[in-house]
């Protein structure tokens, strides 16, 4: 049994030497990002002054203002960690790490317990973060989810949602980027995988304040939802990230509406089928598989056209009372490293939720013009950070969890620069 450690030491990060009082974004140093006009970006946590967190993934707040973050450390096994972050204008930011040697966690949740929830590999478990030990609270949640170790499993982070219900709405993302052999060829007439992965499972909650170990798929043909969000009005919305390739300007990526499952079972999403676009993917060019490209049960009438290789990774509704102009529009993390990625985007919605198609939107490159997407339905956001492009004096950014504070400030996780980003209103 693996001993997960607890080590509640306080560490104080210095704050960066450029951090002038000239130079604050609402009282905390001013991160060189690009920002929309109004808005700034204030850095919060930074590699700067020794220890820091790695692979800075999810944030939470807890109720009295502090954060959890979860910090894969490394695409390896036990090295990650889940931190408490304290942190107040003008003042250096405290880390305490509560749990060490946790195996890839990333998505955080605060559940109707009170308790934070961690996806951790194979594992969904909670504690209390106001113990003394917060290691020795710790209860696992949902297990047997599949070994997704890296390399034997391209997608290996679990994320969840709290459904309005009280079940669980957990990710199990794909092994591989199209479901194929070592030859670059399909192994069969059907992907094997879809049959434990690639899918949206529902744990029923079991009535003692735990969920059921059995569980119903909702939703299959779905190669990585870690952007995952349920809406009030209980809309779920996925975001996919769809395979790779060396083209540019392909496949997109996509925003699903996850439907009801049907008599036929539950809806399709074309994974490794097909593309957003509807078109074969590379690896079964005559849209192999039991429905086909243009019979995917689910998909064309509700997915979302989003930038090729965007990748989205989170995504929540504003609410918060800082920025009026974005409240009840979907904010969403692009963490791709190509032209298309490394943006914080906000999309118009309708009253479920779902963003509001235009036609002849276009998505933002980095070192272009717009681009158009062409047929198919797609939204198009307002960029709230349009200079975090890679150029020689700034990196691209490669924003991950996204979190709205209670004074309604957003809050990123940028994993490649290992930092914590605090957004808000540009104030004179």
């Amino acid at each position: 049994m693996r001993v997960l450690v607890s080590l509640l030491f306080p560490l104080f990060l210095a704050a960066p030497a450029a951090a002038q009082p000239r130079a604050t974004c609402d009282g905390y140093p001013r991160a060189d990002i690009g920002m929309a006009k109004g808005y700034c970006a204030g850095l919060v946590v930074g590699p700067a002054g020794g220890r820091r967190m790695r692979l800075p993934r999810s944030l939470v707040q807890l109720p009295g203002g502090d954060w959890i973050v979860s910090d894969l450390g490394g695409w390896t096994t036990a090295n990650g960690a889940v931190w408490r972050l304290s942190a107040a204008p003008g003042r250096p930011p405290r880390l305490t790490r509560l749990i060490g040697s946790l195996n890839l966690p990333h998505a955080l949740g605060l559940g109707p317990d009170g308790r934070v929830y961690v996806g951790e590999m194979s594992r969904i478990f909670r504690f209390d973060p106001d113990t003394p030990n917060p290691a020795a609270t710790i209860r696992p949640v949902i297990t047997g989810l599949p070994d997704n170790r890296l390399h034997d499993n391209r997608h290996p982070l679990s994320k969840f949602v709290f459904a309005p219900d009280g079940a669980l709405i957990v990710n199990v993302g794909a092994p591989s980027d199209q479901c194929l052999g070592a030859d670059g060829r399909a192994a069969g007439p059907t992907c094997p995988e879809l049959t434990a992965a690639a899918q949206l499972r529902r744990y029923a909650p079991d009535g003692r304040g735990g969920w059921s170990p059995e569980w119903t798929v909702i939703a299959t043909g779905l190669r990585n939802s870690v952007a995952l969000a349920q809406h009030p009005s209980g809309i779920l919305l996925q975001g996919e990230n769809s395979y790779d390739t060396s083209t540019r300007w392909a496949p997109f990526d996509e925003i699903n509406v996850i439907g009801a499952t049907g008599r036929h079972g539950p809806p399709d999403y074309g994974w490794p089928y097909c593309d957003a676009a509807g078109q074969p993917a590379p690896g079964w060019p005559s849209g192999d598989g039991p429905l086909g490209c243009g019979r995917t049960t689910g998909r064309f009438e509700a997915g979302l056209l989003l930038p090729p290789h965007a990748a989205p990774l989170d995504m929540l509704w504003y609410q918060g009372a800082m920025f009026p102009g974005l409240r009840g529009r979907l904010l969403m993390t692009w963490h791709g490293y190509r032209s298309t990625g490394g943006r914080l985007v906000a999309f118009e919605t309708d009253s479920q939720g779902v963003p509001v198609t235009k036609r002849g939107a276009r998505y933002p490159i980095y070192g272009g013009s717009p681009r158009a997407y062409g047929p198919g339905p797609a939204a198009e956001p307002l960029v709230l950070t349009p200079g975090w492009g890679a150029t020689k004096i700034r990196k691209q950014g490669a924003p991950v969890g996204i979190a709205v504070a209670g004074d309604g400030a957003i809050w990123l996780a940028d994993d490649k620069a290992g930092q914590v980003i605090r957004i808000a209103v540009d104030r004179p």
